[in-house]
């Protein structure tokens, strides 16, 4: 039985993977945001565990995280968590910069760094599900692609750091994904939402599993997903 700390299991792909390593009867950690949330998220996967630690106050996460029991060891870290709130440029004001940058890059880094040490101890792995907007930024989307691109060079460098100690990461790059964030990205587009032409959750956990169970003489670095054929 593995030892899995989650981020974003409330919804979306943080739920699925969630969901499926429960059914499977892995140990689960959930982050939740506050205790409320983690009252439901326990309901929700009986038997998990759930720490109560705020994405949005990375500064608070050292502190938060030293008031509660964690785990010896740590299976794998799974960074699913993320904002994204579109604008311009020329429109966006430090506000949105600094939560975008808070819960989608500098809360992973800090995370990851209270973590570390169950995560040699187990040889673990740490799996950032990042974005296209990790590879390509568009208009409209600076901050949440800033955010995402940083991810990607935090993956890059932990990995490298890691290596010796046998630590796994692994960046995975989804396109579009029929979850609530992306009702929120086609309402703040204008856009009609058609979750029919989007990845599944299901579909980007499956791939998470893939990295996660591959056997120990090989690492998956990057993966990108995208939306397949959904014509009739």
């Amino acid at each position: 039985m593995a030892t899995h700390v989650i981020t974003g299991s409330g919804s979306g792909i943080g739920e699925a993977v969630a969901r499926r390593l429960h059914e499977r009867g892995d140990e689960l950690w959930l982050v939740a945001r506050d205790a409320g949330r983690a009252k439901e998220l326990a309901g929700r996967f009986p038997g998990a565990h759930t720490l109560v630690a705020d994405l949005d106050n990375p500064d608070r996460l050292s502190w938060a995280l030293g008031h509660q029991s964690l785990p010896d060891r740590i299976d794998s870290l799974l960074h699913i968590a993320g904002v994204a709130d579109l604008g311009d440029i020329g429109e966006l004001t430090p506000k949105t910069w600094n939560r975008t940058l808070a819960v989608n890059l500098v809360a992973p880094a800090e995370l990851t760094r209270l973590l570390l040490p169950q995560l040699r101890v187990s040889q673990g792995h740490v799996v950032f599900v990042n974005s296209g907007a990790g590879l390509r930024a568009n208009p409209g989307w600076g901050a949440y692609a800033a955010s995402k691109h940083g991810l990607k060079a935090l993956a890059d460098s932990l990995r490298a750091e890691e290596h010796t100690h046998g630590v796994r990461v692994t960046s995975v790059y989804p396109g579009r994904v029929a979850t609530a964030m992306q009702v929120k990205v086609h309402q703040q587009e204008g856009k009609e939402y058609e979750p029919g032409k989007w990845i599944s959750p299901e579909s980007v956990t499956s791939t998470i599993l893939l990295a996660l169970d591959l056997p120990r003489d090989a690492e998956i670095n990057d993966l990108t997903v995208r939306p397949g054929y959904s014509g009739g």
